[in-house]
This record gives C-alpha cells, structure tokens and sequence, in this order.
C-alpha cells in the first residue's frame, strides 16, 4: 500500500497540536440515550419518638423496599424537629432517622429541609458556634446540602432551600453561591440532556390560592415557595428539566411550567402523624423515566394515626 507522506505529515502535526493545546470542556450531551428508571421520592418524614412515628416511617421504608428501586431521593423534613431543642434531643431524632432509612436497602440522596437544621430557633438552648449548629449537624450525617448525580443518560440535580437568616429565622432561597454552581451545571448538562431536580421548598405551586396559607411578606421571609424561584426558572430555559421534585407542603400537587413538571409530593407523615393532610394520606412518590420522559403516581402505606386530627 502506497503512503501519501505529505498527507501523513499533515495529519501528524494536526494531532500534536491538538495534544499540545489547552483541554476545554464542552457541555455534555447523555452518552446514550436516555434509559428506563424507576425510584421512589419520599419527603418530610418528621420521624419523632412519639406518635407511633417510628413504626409508620417502618411500614412506609418496608412498602418501597418491596418496590426495589434503584435509588431513593429525600424531599426534606427528615427529623422532627432539630431546630427548637437540645443537641441530644437533635440527635435522637437523627438517630431514629438513620435506624428507619437503613430498611430501604437501597442508595438515598438527601435534600436538606428547614427542619432539618440544628438550635436555629431562639427557643433552643443550642446557640451559633455550637458544635453541629444550623447545619453542621445534618451534614455529618446526611451529606453536602446540594450536589448532582447521574444515572442512566439523566442528571440529577439536588437544591438547598433552606437559607439561615441573623435573627434566628430561616428563609426560602436559593443563595448566590448555589446559583453560580447551578447555572455551571446546567451549562454543563447541555441543552438535550434530561434533567431532573429536588428541593424542600417549592418552586412553583398553587397552594396559597387553595389553603387560605399566604406567604409572611411582614416579615419578608418566603417559607411556601422559595423567594428567588425566577431566578431558578430563568437558569432552567434552554435546558431539558423534565420535573421538579418538591416537599414541604404535605400535599400532592403537580403545575407545569414551559414544559417542566413541578410535582410537590405528599408526606411520609401526612399531618405530622395526625392522619391525612387536607385529604392526603400518609405516602410516597414513585418515579418512572423511559426514554426521557417522567411519569409519578402517589403510593400510601396504612398507617392509622395514634391522634387523628383531620386538616382540611
């Protein structure tokens, strides 16, 4: 076979410049294309020793184990509650959470809620620079409070919502940090990779129109939907962000928006293990994605309530 040298050569020095120049990242697409996934979203469990909490976080974590999903994703609220006590009463409750979460046999990804923050109110005995103050604690034992994972041609981005504030308080925000490192991994992403949030505090609901609860403009913090979620939704446009998982509101509830889903589950523990919260039982979302797509259907598990107390 004849080489043509002159072309050899050419292409030889194409490929050492190339080798040479600085690497540059270019946004990435999914290797593949996107596959079939099932895993469960279950939010706001406020385990407590009381109330037969314990048990019901059991028959719920048992029922989704029976489901074998291949991952779970946390909406908040796990402890009730670790803001208002002392930092052995904290612990229990994060104890007890862990005891529960370890029946799911399955991997679970954390999004931390405003419950799950440590001494942050006035009432508590804890106070700042305490070891596991605000959220110190819930990182040692649950994780980074936001990050990203893929799995199967998805991407999955988990949000902090909850934004500490000087007098004690908490706000509903996304803070300028995490937005930086959001819009960088959605630039990342690209735009035709599938994508898939969670965060405590919803972006986008219609709860205030149908509970008669409004937002505290008094004091300027947002607690039903997270303050700056424009500035959220903004960042989304050019990027294929199938649904937003949401907690914090104990209700089902799914709006769309310019072709996202926001899809606010029920609550592991309905009314704060009261019974039903405004009709919704105690439950979890299951998740299927098939080929880019997202479908959910809420699950409930049979828990009756020691001290049923019916909010409508």
């Amino acid at each position: 076979m004849k080489i043509d040298r002159r072309g050899f050569l050419k292409s030889a020095a194409i490929a050492g410049a190339a080798a040479a120049a600085p690497w540059t990242a270019e946004p990435t697409e999914a290797a593949t294309s996107p596959g079939s996934l099932d895993f469960v979203f279950f939010t706001d469990v406020h385990i407590e020793p009381e109330l037969d909490a314990p048990l019901g976080c059991d028959m719920c974590f048992a029922k989704i184990a029976k489901l074998k999903p291949e991952f779970a994703i946390t909406g908040g609220d796990h402890v009730y509650d670790a803001n208002a006590v002392t930092a052995e009463r904290a612990g229990v409750v994060f104890d007890l959470y862990k005891r529960a979460e370890d029946k799911l046999k399955c991997p679970v990804h954390h999004v931390i809620g405003n419950h799950d923050t440590f001494g942050t109110n006035k009432s508590s005995s804890a106070k700042p620079g305490d070891p596991g103050y605000g959220k110190e604690m819930y990182v040692g034992r649950l994780g980074k409070t936001y990050y990203s994972f893929e799995a199967k041609g998805y991407k999955f981005i988990m949000l902090d919502s909850i934004q500490l504030t000087p007098d004690r308080n908490w706000e509903a925000r996304i803070d300028d940090p995490q937005m930086l490192w959001l819009r960088q991994e959605l630039a990342a992403a690209g735009p035709k990779t599938p994508i898939v949030a969670a965060v405590h505090v919803p972006l986008v609901s219609a709860f205030s129109t149908y509970s008669g609860e409004k937002e505290n403009c008094a004091s300027n913090y947002q607690t039903i939907t997270v303050a700056n979620a424009p500035d959220v939704l903004a960042a989304f446009a050019q990027h294929n962000v199938l649904a937003v998982l949401q907690g914090h509101l104990h209700v089902n509830e799914i709006s769309a928006y310019k072709g996202t889903q926001y899809i606010t589950s029920g609550a592991v523990c309905a009314n704060w293990w009261h019974g039903s919260r405004m009709g919704f039982a105690e439950g979890f979302t299951v998740v299927s994605l098939r080929g880019g797509k997202i479908s959910t259907r809420y699950e409930t598990y049979g828990f009756k309530s020691l001290d049923p107390r019916e909010k409508f």
